[in-house]
């Protein structure tokens, strides 16, 4: 295998209480299946799973009174079968990124981690800026199509075209690549600097 991977799970446990939240709510709903299918070829092959998640300004709650407050939310039906596992790992996020001032950016070295599986809400802010974020500290990347979304398709659309032809982030859908498949592969080499 070409470089320890782990895999990021963006903002899933998620209240939904927001202009579009609805919407948002459905398609997280569609992705549940694939990625139940999918955190179990990482149990597997041994892949990490961090959650990197908002904590909605609750800034004394513990991980396990986020993940409660994101089950009794609206969407709880479909948080409760995407909630943490025993061994996963959880990071609380100030912002977009899940490298802002958090401690991923200390804790994936840590794991020996060089590739990244990035998934979640939203595929054109939080995913985008996290997937920016590992490609400029020059993890390998892939972002399945299938494991992110957004409430706004076409921006949706973009952020992926931006991660894969800005990011060189593989971006074909867990229908279509293993997680084995994928670590079998060579990482991409990254796309030259261009402005």
């Amino acid at each position: 295998m070409n470089g320890k991977a782990a895999i990021l799970i963006i903002d899933l446990l998620n209240t939904f209480d927001f202009d579009g939240g609805d919407a948002l709510k459905e398609i997280v709903a569609e992705m549940v299946a694939p990625l139940r299918e999918f955190r179990q070829q990482a149990r597997a092959a041994k892949v990490p799973v961090i959650f990197v998640n908002d904590n909605y300004g609750r800034w004394h709650d513990e991980p396990s009174q986020l993940i409660a407050f994101a089950i009794a939310g609206k969407g709880g039906h479909v948080i409760r079968q995407l909630a943490p596992e025993q061994g996963d790992y959880f990071v609380i996020k100030p912002e977009s990124s899940g490298f802002y001032a958090t401690t991923l950016p200390a804790l994936l070295p840590r794991l020996g981690v060089s590739r990244l599986v990035v998934i979640g809400v939203a595929a054109d802010i939080c995913v985008l800026f996290t997937a920016a974020d590992a490609h400029m500290r020059e993890y390998d990347l892939w972002v399945p199509r299938d494991l992110v979304a957004s409430h706004h398709d076409e921006r949706a659309r973009w952020a992926l075209e931006m991660m894969q032809n800005g990011m060189s982030a593989e971006i074909r859908p867990t229908s279509e690549l293993s997680l084995a498949d994928w670590l079998a592969t060579t990482p991409k080499v990254r796309a030259g600097h261009t402005g």
